[in-house]
């Protein structure tokens, strides 16, 4: 571990839920380095806490810990536990579907269920409704300083018995690249979806070119029209919508200094669909 512990929860930050996190945290390590991934999830939004983890976890050095409380069913029998992915990082979160995006990008190698019998702020055993702060950032504060070894979180569970929640690789069909719109660059309303920058290769698309853009949700058209794929909003003029390449290598939408998402009421998740037609471009015909 390294000492690092990285937040991310639904609780926002205008009362103090967040604080009593960090000083949980303190109180089992007092020069443990605390930091913020968001506290601004929607609240209940298991989707969007398991992409922002994915969107994040890599740029962080190995053994650092997340704690990711995004927990509708807090006192209910789901289970408490910690991930340890492939890239070598720890996930402390409620085993209902936070870990999906990780697993599915990343991978998991090993998680287990976290022992509150030893896991568990001292005397907090009557509270059923605050887990972030009694179990989770506990847990995460012990193990990120080193209080306890992986090992000692509690009993081993199987990787494949985890909940995931669905989700679906991009494909390319008859010149349509068809994906998912995963997740908003929310104070921008761009389009994130989960096509890669890669499965354009072969397609003869390049930057400037003209592609067909239609969004379904629930299979109802909700949005089509012609725009340009760009490097940058400067390939565009001001107002007009862009495909281009995100900070995540993946192809999103946005209206030139405008929200896309507000504009056409777009919303994210596997029911929402983005259909990308292009014209095959015959070699030399640039």
């Amino acid at each position: 571990m390294n000492n690092s512990l990285v937040l991310q929860t639904d609780f926002g930050l205008s009362d103090g839920a967040v604080s009593a996190m960090y000083g949980v945290a303190i109180s089992v390590q007092p020069d443990l380095s605390i930091f913020d991934l968001t506290h601004d999830i929607p609240q209940f939004n298991i989707w969007e806490a398991s992409y922002r983890l994915y969107q994040t976890i890599s740029y962080w050095p190995e053994g650092t810990v997340f704690v990711s409380v995004v927990d509708p069913g807090v006192g209910t029998e789901r289970l408490s536990v910690v991930a340890r992915t492939k890239s070598n990082h720890y996930i402390v979160t409620p085993d209902n579907g936070t870990l999906t995006h990780i697993d599915h990008h990343i991978g998991i190698v090993e998680a287990r269920v976290i022992d509150e019998e030893v896991n568990r702020l001292p005397k907090s055993g009557e509270s059923y409704t605050f887990h972030g702060r009694d179990v989770y950032v506990y847990t995460g504060a012990r193990l990120a300083s080193a209080k306890i070894p992986y090992e000692n979180v509690g009993p081993m569970v199987k990787v494949d018995e985890l909940v995931r929640l669905s989700i679906h690789d991009a494909i390319m069909k008859n010149q349509q690249i068809n994906g998912t719109i995963d997740i908003l660059d929310v104070r921008f309303g761009n389009l994130w979806t989960n096509i890669h920058k890669e499965l354009l290769r072969g397609t003869g698309i390049q930057y400037g070119d003209q592609l067909e853009v239609t969004i379904t949700h629930n299979g109802n058209q909700v949005y089509r029209n012609n725009m340009s794929f760009g490097r940058s909003f400067a390939d565009s003029r001001l107002g007009e919508p862009i495909v281009y390449v995100n900070s995540v290598d993946n192809l999103a939408i946005a209206l030139n200094q405008g929200s896309f998402a507000q504009a056409y009421n777009i919303r994210t998740g596997s029911n929402w669909k983005i259909h990308l037609t292009y014209s095959q471009q015959e070699e030399g015909e640039k």
